[in-house]
Parts: structure tokens; C-alpha cells; sequence
């Protein structure tokens, strides 16, 4: 079955608390013993819209990063009750060498360096926090300008050029090493060598803009 047929919200916008769920039972994370640890930002109050809370009330580690001070006072108000939640008050920087960039910031977590998930969902320069990042999670959730269809390259560059299309985000996660396998509006990759689990069509492993979503859930 596609993963889509398993979308599912509790607090995720678009279906990824139901598709990751299966997806990680796919690639036997969810069967293993070892602690699961995910990362995320911006993370509001790290429940609004969150891609990997559903995952932290099971009991998952966190690294969550919110740059709003405001907002930042909000997530440690959710650390009081979920203590697996390690916080962050940063702005990441995207640009490479930047001393806030997502590998400075995430070294002084006890992130383990093969983590399960990262979920990145910043409005804008997503795809350059994703592109300067060293890390090889086994799984990457991107937000992308839905609305720029496969084929167009854009990079955001606001306010003339909004969001990261979804070719350009599929040649780094390409260069990367990694698979696009869903698009729900976000895009969820799988790192190559674990790809094979998730049961994929040839096609769409080879061709990842079968996997585009005119009207995404």
C-alpha cells in the first residue's frame, strides 16, 4: 500500500503522524530496542502542527529548536512535562560556516550520530538549512512551495521567490543520498540504504515526480 493511504493527523497538518508511523515499521525503527531520537524547527511550543510530537509521547528523544523567544517560553512549558524533549532558543543559520548551522547547534544536544528523523519546517530557507547540514538521519520531512509543480528549480529568495520547489529539493536530497517515497505537501525522504524497506515501485524510485501530489492531502 502507498503510504499515503495511511495519513493520519494528531498533530501533524497533513497525514505524517500516520504515514511516518507506518513508515518507521517499515524500516523495522519502530522493532528496535535502541532509544529513537528525532529533531525538529521551528517548533512553536512543540505540539502546534508538529511533525515528530506524536513520536515523543511514545516516548522518542527530542531535539527541538524554536528561534521566537515567545514561542521558545511556550515549548519549555511542554519540557516541564515531557523531559525527553532536549530545547533550543536559535535561529539556524543556512548559510555554510554560519556558527548557528544545524550541525554547530546539534552538537551540543546528546543527539546520537545515526538519529531516526529530522523534520525541518522554517517558511523559507528550508532547503539551504537541509543543504549546509552534515547529518545522515534515515529519515528527512522538508516543507516545499507546493505550488511550484516538478520540473521548476527555485530556491527561496524571498519576497520574490517563495518556498523551495520540488525538483530542486528532490536533486539535494539526490546528492544527499536519499529517496523521495511520499508528498503530502511536505516531502519525506529515506536515506538509500534503507529505501528497499519501504516497498516502493521501481518507477517511483526512479522517477520521484510520479510521487507529486496535484492537490496534496
Amino acid at each position: 500500500m502507498q503510504l499515503l493511504e495511511f495519513k493520519r493527523n494528531v498533530y501533524s497538518q497533513n497525514g505524517e503522524d500516520g504515514i511516518l508511523e507506518e513508515l518507521f515499521h517499515r524500516i523495522k525503527v519502530s522493532a528496535s530496542k535502541r532509544k529513537k531520537w528525532c529533531v525538529e524547527f521551528g517548533a512553536w511550543d512543540g505540539k502546534h502542527l508538529s511533525n515528530t510530537f506524536c513520536l515523543v509521547e511514545q516516548g522518542w528523544n527530542a531535539v527541538y529548536i524554536e528561534a521566537d523567544k515567545e514561542k521558545y517560553q511556550d515549548l519549555l512549558k511542554t519540557v516541564e512535562q515531557f523531559p525527553n524533549i532536549s530545547p533550543i532558543n536559535a535561529l539556524v543559520g543556512y548559510e555554510e560556516g554560519d556558527e548557528n548551522n544545524l550541525d554547530s547547534l546539534l552538537l551540543t544536544t546528546k543527539l546520537p550520530k545515526d538519529f531516526d528523523l529530522l523534520s525541518i519546517d522554517i517558511d523559507s530557507h528550508d532547503l539551504a538549512v537541509w543543504h549546509c547540514f552534515t547529518g545522515k538521519p534515515k529519515v528527512v520531512v522538508i516543507e516545499i512551495n507546493s505550488a511550484l509543480r516538478p520540473g521548476l528549480l527555485q530556491w527561496h529568495n524571498g519576497p520574490r521567490f517563495i518556498g523551495n520547489s520540488f525538483s530542486s529539493t528532490v536533486k539535494v536530497a539526490e546528492d544527499k543520498g536519499y529517496k523521495l517515497v511520499c508528498h503530502t505537501g511536505n516531502l519525506i525522504f529515506v536515506r538509500d540504504d534503507l529505501v528497499n524497506l519501504v516497498g516502493l515501485k521501481k518507477r517511483e524510485l526512479s522517477y520521484p515526480e510520479t510521487l507529486f501530489l496535484e492537490k496534496w492531502v
